[in-house]
């Protein structure tokens, strides 16, 4: 399985890229890496760590109900050169000097400091002292003004804790670390540049303590999921697992129950027709996952988790107090079959058959204004069947959220349907990729209005969208593309559009032409707002010459 693979680290970028061509083209922007790092720290880096951005195909806000995804990793990502610190005495034990190629990120020094007993370990008689069962490693996150290098600290955190704790039976030290950032994925724009600026810091720390042998691909998803959630992202390991996983000319089937999996499917290539690709569009709306997580990210999480329960009890499904089930738990108690046995057919009859149950969750309409269709938090707690203080424990305690309604069915509807969807995109180009001859396009089209129906269900059930995203689906349709939809966390960010290769350039004009905010940016923008993009390699380590 993909997920169990080790990280790859290369030592050309020959062995790292698909074709020559794209080596040639990336060895100016690693070369130039490497020079300012050597400029700057005094010294050359050791390797090179690299993430790639992501695009979900389709499966939007279901991973953290552990219902699988279709995403590919993009050709854009993050680059650290990174290597041991020759300038300990300003850096101290794991000190971090972290530069960034963009001037709009200043540079930043970090220390992390070893909590033992209440004191930290540079507060006890000696630096090499025994370290306490209760010891654990902490940095400076603050959650209510992220910056960039807070998502480096989120990266360092779970190697930290997992390699040089109490814990993980060892009493090294971190060695100081410089590192120095460039990266081509647009900030905020549903590409999931958070999640590369957190795989590849993880992966930029782990190389240079010497830890990263025994690390597979699914244990650095995981690293890098639990890593996030320090900057309050409560991520279903949808952007994690693309920008780790993935393999080039392929997207990947994610699965996140009963564990994680992943399946590299090859997308369908018309033989005589020209070949479709997709294009990426950035609405240029910000959308900072972080900031804004508890009205609109976390908000999602929480509502579906506490429609999984009030679904359950409805169904007479067995629930404990304390237990959080999410909906893809429910499916599972609801057909009473182990998840063993089922084959990703047998999921997909599950879910047609469970969509008429969704309907109990429907809440009573009447002497209600439009919006008003949800349940308040006290409607919600009395659904749930626990006390406020249990309630408030079990789905509060741990993230905030904030809202007058909660759309409990709305999002439940949302959830299965799109799961539904994903099967049957995944159906749809596994079928190609067995058909021998022509490929019809027939087989676009159906994926095209997959997209369609996605991004509906992300506008009006899920309410992940925004104006502008919406604005530039229609535009898309109206341009020639197969389908198109939002894509990543929402509100803001970017459109996915399956477009054929050939009238790429056509599209590109004709969204310009009719998306307004486009219509000032100088050719350099108007290439990182719009562009069209191949299913790239995951993560990776290039390691250089001594």
């Amino acid at each position: 399985m993909a997920a169990q693979l080790p990280i790859p680290v290369y030592t050309s970028l020959d062995q790292a890229m698909p074709d020559l061509q794209t080596a040639a083209e990336q060895a100016v922007r690693y070369n130039n890496l490497v020079e300012e790092f050597e400029k700057r720290f005094g010294h050359k880096p050791s390797y090179i760590a690299r993430a790639p951005g992501r695009v979900n195909l389709i499966g939007e806000h279901i991973d953290y109900v552990l219902f699988g995804c279709f995403p590919a990793a993009v050709e854009r990502d993050i680059l650290i050169a990174c290597g041991p610190s020759l300038a300990t005495a300003s850096t101290g034990t794991g000190g971090v000097q972290a530069h960034n190629l963009n001037p709009k990120y200043q540079p930043q020094n970090f220390v992390p400091m070893l909590k033992t007993g209440g004191i930290t370990a540079a507060e006890e008689a000696g630096a090499a002292s025994t370290v306490h069962a209760k010891a654990a490693w902490q940095l400076d996150i603050d959650k209510r003004e992220l910056r960039w290098e807070s998502y480096v600290k989120a990266g360092y955190y779970g190697v930290l804790n997992r390699f040089f704790s109490a814990a993980s039976g060892t009493q090294e030290h971190p060695v100081p670390v410089d590192l120095l950032f460039t990266g081509s994925v647009p900030s905020g724009s549903g590409l999931s540049s958070s999640a590369a600026m957190v795989v590849a810091s993880t992966l930029a720390f782990l190389t240079v303590n010497n830890k990263l042998e025994g690390v597979s691909k699914g244990q650095l998803v995981e690293m890098a999921m639990e890593n996030e959630k320090r900057v309050g992202v409560n991520s279903g390991g949808l952007d994690q697992a693309a920008s780790v996983i993935c393999t080039p000319h392929s997207a990947i089937f994610v699965n996140f129950y009963p564990k994680l999996s992943a399946e590299p499917i090859p997308l369908p290539t018309p033989r005589t027709i020209p070949r479709a690709i997709f294009v990426c569009a950035n609405s240029l709306v910000v959308s900072d996952k972080a900031v804004t997580a508890k009205f609109h990210y976390n908000l999602r999480v929480v509502e579906t988790l506490v429609a999984a329960r009030v679904l359950g009890r409805l169904l007479n499904l067995p629930l404990t107090p304390t237990e959080r089930p999410t909906l893809r738990v429910i499916l599972t108690r609801w057909l009473g079959t182990p998840e063993a046995d089922l084959e990703k057919e047998d999921v997909k009859s599950a879910i047609e058959r469970f969509l008429p149950e969704i309907e109990k969750l429907r809440p009573a309409r009447e002497g209600r204004e439009p919006g008003e269709e949800g349940v308040t938090m006290k409607e919600m707690i009395e659904l749930s069947g626990l006390s406020e203080e249990q309630f408030n424990q079990v789905y509060l305690s741990w993230v905030e959220v904030e809202a007058e309604y909660f759309q409990l069915y709305k999002r439940t509807r949302h959830v299965f349907t799109e799961a539904l969807r994903v099967l049957e995109f995944r159906e749809v180009c596994v079928r190609a990729q067995a058909t021998e001859g022509d490929l019809p396009e027939e087989t676009l089209k159906q994926l095209g209005a997959l997209l369609d129906a996605s991004h509906e269900s992300c506008s009006t059930l899920c309410e992940s969208s925004c104006p502008e995203v919406d604005e530039l689906t229609r535009l898309a349709k109206a341009a020639g593309a197969y389908g198109s939809r939002i894509t990543g966390a929402g509100w803001g960010g970017c459109t996915v559009s399956l477009v054929a290769e050939d009238r790429v350039e056509e599209f590109i004009a004709k969204i310009k032409e009719g998306y307004a905010p486009y219509r000032e940016l100088s050719d350099e923008k108007l290439r990182d707002a719009i562009f069209a993009t191949k299913p790239s390699s995951g993560a990776f380590v290039l390691k250089l010459d001594a």
